[in-house]
């Protein structure tokens, strides 16, 4: 058996970087990424990735322990997949990033960044899903990156669209339904995120998956994700996936602001435990600047990623409002 989460940690290399099971053949691509081909016919490829940000531990325990259980026969693989861990110098030192946070460098973001070790794993990764995804033609590509929050939320797991200009696909749409989310975003403009790469550059069905918040490894309660668990395990595997209960619907939302520190004399005014999907009503003062400020300009507003501690020219905070599902394009 392979322990993806040992190697990594250690930054060691498998003995053998390819073999084959009664199931399926295994590569090791290079380090913390993992590729799995059955040796049937399958119709999709996949990119399951986590630990984009180091110190989000829970997502890469869930796909350790997925890809323990391929190797064990204990789950039959039906689909073509890559597990990717984001960036392991990071993880090995429990840090959400060393240098500059590799989340803002997909599409070819990275070539604005100076020299640093999330640059060149950028690049990395970026190279490692252009084999994958263009090696053969499938009918449907997927792409699910999962994180975890730096603060608690009102929404325990929820997961982002990102922008793009072609429906979404209703199959994935129904799969985040019964994995249990509690909430789904809509992004409404294009982004440096892995889901973003993937979805704009090879028209990935893709997602980003928030799930709970940071905490270090071994403190996780991964008895809280039952939910993705099982969706991922259906996901490779082929089995169907429990009905939603219809007293628990997902909650839609699309954002309408992005919260930009431009000036050194940013303030965002909101506590310093607010938790995502705080709501604010009409006129609320949430950010103060020198080159401009924003009130909230709908009967409500949700923040979401709140940060006012980010360096310049970044993100301090998301803008939601809710939204019905006729809302979604769907394909």
């Amino acid at each position: 058996m392979l322990d993806l989460l040992t190697l990594t940690l250690s930054a060691r290399q498998p003995v053998n970087d390819q073999g084959r099971t009664a199931q399926f053949r295994w590569h090791w691509l290079g380090e913390g990424m993992l590729e799995l081909c059955p040796l049937g016919e399958y119709q999709q490829a996949v990119v399951l990735s986590a630990g984009i940000h180091g110190n989000e531990t829970a997502p890469i325990e869930l796909l350790n322990q997925l890809v323990g259980d391929l190797f064990l026969g204990r789950l039959q693989l039906n689909v073509r997949l890559l597990i990717l861990l984001g960036n392991p110098a990071a993880i090995r030192v429990a840090k959400r990033y060393l240098e500059h946070d590799i989340n803002r460098m997909f599409g070819g973001r990275h070539q604005d960044f100076p020299e640093s070790i999330e640059r060149e794993r950028a690049q990395i990764v970026e190279q490692a899903v252009s084999q994958f995804f263009s090696t053969e033609k499938v009918h449907q590509r997927l792409h699910y990156d999962l994180h975890t929050a730096i603060r608690g939320s009102y929404h325990t797991r929820f997961g982002l669209l990102p922008y793009q200009g072609r429906p979404y696909s209703s199959e994935l749409y129904r799969w985040l339904q019964h994995i249990e989310l509690d909430a789904l975003v809509m992004h409404t403009s294009a982004g440096g995120t892995f889901s973003n790469y993937t979805s704009e550059y090879w028209e990935a069905d893709s997602c980003t998956l928030e799930l709970g918040k940071a905490l270090p490894f071994g403190q996780n309660d991964l008895a809280q994700f039952a939910g993705i668990n099982r969706g991922l395990q259906g996901l490779v595997s082929g089995a169907p996936l429990p009905e939603r209960a219809p007293d628990a619907p997902m909650l839609l939302y699309r954002v309408v602001k992005s919260l930009i520190k431009t000036d050194a004399n940013f303030c965002l005014h909101v506590a310093d435990e607010t938790l995502n999907f705080a709501r604010f009503a009409y006129g609320r003062l949430l950010m103060e600047q020198s080159s401009g400020n924003y009130r909230v300009e709908h009967p409500y507003e949700w923040l979401l990623f709140p940060n006012p501690h980010v360096a310049q020219g970044l993100r301090a905070g998301l803008m939601l409002v809710r939204m019905d599902e006729t809302e979604l394009p769907q394909r």
